[in-house]
């Protein structure tokens, strides 16, 4: 027998994009729509793919909801799935737990979400199919979380689903803990693991597998997302293939400005950059970091003519299409260094030298950190990232990109 399943997690149903709307409402609105877009793809795919069954390893939600349309929304979804005689079956993450949720809407009958009192297994005997799973009750679980899954059903297909960091070091918190050699313990064909947001095939033997989070919701989520669609055949996992879901895209891309005597060349490479990238969106909505790199002479000006440069970007932008958003320039570029016969030789003030001894002066040092820390409290949230007082390196960054934007307005 032949049949094929979905696995997907973190839908974060409702959750909000960061950044965007301090920046442009109309391209927010945009993005805002393309997260419930993307689980529309997820149960359009399902039904494409005459799936036998959905799995979602937990976080379909973001927290507790705002108002009931969050929960509407997916019992709609979820609707044309009973329709279609399609069973889900789902965990809950630490984003959904069952503490952080005050409120719920009844799920059709071919709905099923582990408890979370106790791991279960729930055989679907239509397809030899053995699932094992465990919601979360609150945000932190007990130690022995996944050591509580049940044994393997032998002579069946066993799948163990889990919401699950692994152990910590794939960037996010280590939600129940453990190795891949813990999970191999419990001899399952197929692990569907949740809360890791880039999509990964961790083994094959036995498959241990992170769909991603069906779309991505910062720069830091970039490229394709969305789900994986498996394949058994005989009883045997023949083959997982990752599925693009996502209704808007985002990416990170760094362009090297070393050959760039001015602004108007590095615009000429970021438009080039936006020909290559914006087919890579397949017509969905996407919003591109910029970062520029090289030493350049073009660096001073650059610093001094960032905010205009990224206006001008998002200009070139629009031209690819009205969603194709330039999200921020950002710049690790460097000034080349000047030989040291060339300096001193007129009679001018050496400007670097000044600006070195002022950024240099402990009055400076002193007062910097209260004006940066009164100037970041007046900001949003998600644009406090670069900005720590407390930090004495952050600060001697932000003296030296001061420098350099003096430098720049000077020259030009």
């Amino acid at each position: 027998m032949r049949f094929t399943f979905i696995h997907a997690a973190d839908l974060h149903i409702d959750s909000p994009f960061a950044g965007l709307g301090t920046k442009d409402a109309a391209v927010a609105q945009r993005f805002a729509r393309a997260g419930r877009a993307a689980v529309e793809q997820l149960i359009a795919e399902t039904l494409a793919s005459d799936a036998g069954f959905l799995i979602i390893a937990g976080d379909i939600y973001d927290g507790d909801w705002k108002d009931v349309s969050t929960g509407l929304f997916f019992a709609r979804a979820l609707g044309a799935l009973q329709r279609a005689a399609i069973p889900v079956y789902m965990v809950k993450g630490n984003h959904d737990a069952a503490s952080l949720m005050s409120r719920a809407l009844p799920y059709p009958g071919t709905v099923h979400s582990f408890a979370a009192e106790r791991a279960q297994s729930i055989a679907l005997e239509q397809f030899r199919v053995m699932l094992h799973g465990r919601s979360f009750g609150t945000r932190k679980v007990a130690d022995d979380f996944v050591g509580s899954y049940p044994a393997r059903r032998d002579g069946w297909l066993n799948i163990g689903v889990l919401h699950t960091g692994l152990d910590g070091s794939r960037g996010h918190e280590s939600y129940a803990p453990c190795t891949v050699e813990d999970l191999r313990r419990f001899g399952y064909d197929y692990w569907a693991l949740g809360h890791i947001h880039a999509a990964e095939i961790v083994s094959t033997s036995p498959w241990i597998v992170y769909p991603g989070n069906l779309q991505g919701r910062s720069v830091r989520e970039t490229g394709p997302k969305g789900a994986m669609r498996v394949t058994v055949e005989d009883g045997r996992i023949v083959e997982v293939t990752p599925l693009a879901l996502d209704a808007a895209r985002w990416l990170h891309e760094p362009i090297d400005v070393s050959a760039c005597g001015d602004e108007g060349d590095a615009l000429e490479c970021i438009r080039l950059a936006l020909a290559r990238l914006h087919p890579l969106a397949g017509g969905r909505p996407l919003a591109i970091r910029f970062t520029l790199t090289g030493t350049s002479p073009a660096h001073t000006r650059l610093v001094a003519r960032r905010e205009r440069l990224e206006e001008e970007a998002r200009a070139l932008g629009f031209q690819f299409a009205e969603d194709c958003w330039v999200e921020q320039i950002k710049l690790a570029t460097a000034e080349p260094l000047l030989p040291a016969a060339a300096a001193g030789q007129s009679g001018e003030i050496d400007l670097d030298q000044l600006l070195a001894a002022s950024s240099g002066d402990p009055a400076f040092a002193a007062v910097l950190p209260e004006l940066v820390d009164s100037i970041a409290r007046k900001m949003p949230r998600e644009l406090r990232d670069e900005f720590a007082p407390g930090d004495a390196d952050a600060m001697a960054r932000l003296a030296a990109l001061a420098r350099d934007y003096l430098k720049g307005e000077l020259a030009s």
